[in-house]
């Protein structure tokens, strides 16, 4: 009997320990998913304040989805002047990039950010510090560029010892452009309020 008693109360302690901890973790989410969404909030905004041209919107505000990514719209005093939406490269040297991709309505690249990576430091990172080859993006249109890497016949610049990273890159925002011109009816139709254009459109030529 006291060995029964030994173990229902070794099962309590357990459940009370048990039942504090799940409290607690209970309360640190609550009182930390204010702070971590308005970090996230702003992390966004500036990252859109990089990508996007000058604008009087809120381009969170105004986010639409279509086909499941959700789209960021900039307007300059009702027009629409450009958007822009994350593309995940699935195939960078260490894992996942995430890519902030802003286009302009006529299908062209206004810029794009590497908003997280897990790179090599020194060498496949060059894809968030080297500025000059970022910004090579700019203006670039599906049609005007060979969307590859010169080590790969393209037009991108590679880093020395490092042709993943950028390679991964360049393919991503390529793809963003494909898919603008995919949905380009459906996007613009969401981004100017008709309900009626929505995923599935053809896109229309630039």
């Amino acid at each position: 009997m006291k060995l029964e008693r030994e173990q229902l109360q070794m099962v309590l302690a357990l459940f009370v320990v048990a039942a504090i901890a799940a409290i607690l973790l209970g309360l640190t989410d609550i009182v930390t998913r204010e702070p971590i969404a308005a970090a996230q909030k702003e992390a966004l905004h500036r990252a859109l304040q990089q990508v996007l041209p000058a604008h009087t919107n809120d381009p969170q505000a105004e986010e639409v989805d279509v086909d499941g990514k959700v789209i960021y719209p900039a307007r300059d005093h009702g027009k629409l002047a450009g958007m822009a939406w994350e593309v995940i490269a699935p195939d960078g040297y260490s894992g996942s990039i995430r890519i902030l991709v802003g286009v302009h309505p006529d299908g062209h690249v206004l810029a794009i950010r590497v908003t997280d990576h897990k790179e090599t430091p020194g060498l496949g990172d060059g894809i968030v510090r080297n500025q000059a080859w970022v910004d090579s993006f700019r203006g670039r249109g599906l049609d005007d560029v060979r969307w590859k890497v010169k080590k790969d016949g393209g037009d991108f610049d590679q880093f020395t010892g490092a042709t993943i990273s950028p390679r991964a890159v360049v393919k991503a925002v390529k793809g963003a452009l494909e898919f603008y011109r995919a949905k380009q009816t459906a996007i613009v139709g969401r981004l100017n309020g008709n309900s009626e254009s929505v995923p599935g459109s053809a896109g229309g030529g630039e």
